[in-house]
């Protein structure tokens, strides 16, 4: 898997996005890595979304066929596995600590890219466990896709384990997501219900 290249998202991105998610896609800054197809893998997210709330899933995995096959992983017990292991290989653990460092790094360019002032509630937070342990794949995996391998070495294990399911070589859009369906409009996520929640 060669480096990715960012790009802006287009309006067919984000109407992409929102199909795939089945939601109203919010705040991308860019699209950090794509299927061979052009269609969206992942999302780079402001950190802090329109609405107000911190957002620190700076890489939020989005592609249907990548996020059932790490939900996969997730239900077979890989987080607990993983996170057992870094307690047990120290150069392990160094490397989750530094890929902590660059999620940060990435997360404050994604920051001053968007124009946004620093969201102090999330500083020093990355996503996905890190740096201590895991709980969340489908963060390394975004991670790993937008930055390319030799970051997160945990994510690039989630991208070897799930090559069965999907690898950079072959697209499987056409029956990821209904590419025919409305364009979501409503959202129904649990950061809008949070909000809602607080203002009532």
């Amino acid at each position: 898997m060669s480096q990715p290249s960012p790009s802006l998202p287009t309006q067919e991105d984000l109407d992409t996005l929102s199909l795939q998610l089945g939601r109203p896609v919010r705040d991308v800054v860019e699209i950090p890595a794509r299927c061979r197809c052009g269609s969206p893998l992942v999302a780079a997210t402001a950190p802090r979304l329109s609405n107000g709330i911190p957002f620190p899933t700076t890489f939020y995995l989005t592609h249907p066929t990548l996020t059932q096959a790490v939900s996969r992983l997730e239900a077979a017990g890989v987080m607990a596995e993983m996170t057992e292991r870094l307690g047990q290989d120290e150069e392990l653990a160094a490397q989750h600590r530094a890929a902590h460092q660059d999620y940060l790094a990435e997360r404050e360019r994604i920051r001053l890219a968007s124009g946004l002032e620093p969201v102090w509630e999330i500083e020093g937070i990355s996503a996905g466990g890190m740096p201590d342990r895991v709980k969340c794949l489908h963060v390394l995996l975004g991670h790993t896709l937008a930055v390319g391998r030799g970051i997160s070495p945990l994510g690039d294990e989630t991208l070897d384990r799930i090559s069965d399911d999907w690898t950079p070589a072959v697209c499987t859009c056409a029956e990821a997501w209904d590419h025919a369906a409305e364009i979501p409009t409503k959202d129904l996520s649990r950061h809008v219900r949070r909000l809602k929640e607080e203002q009532q």
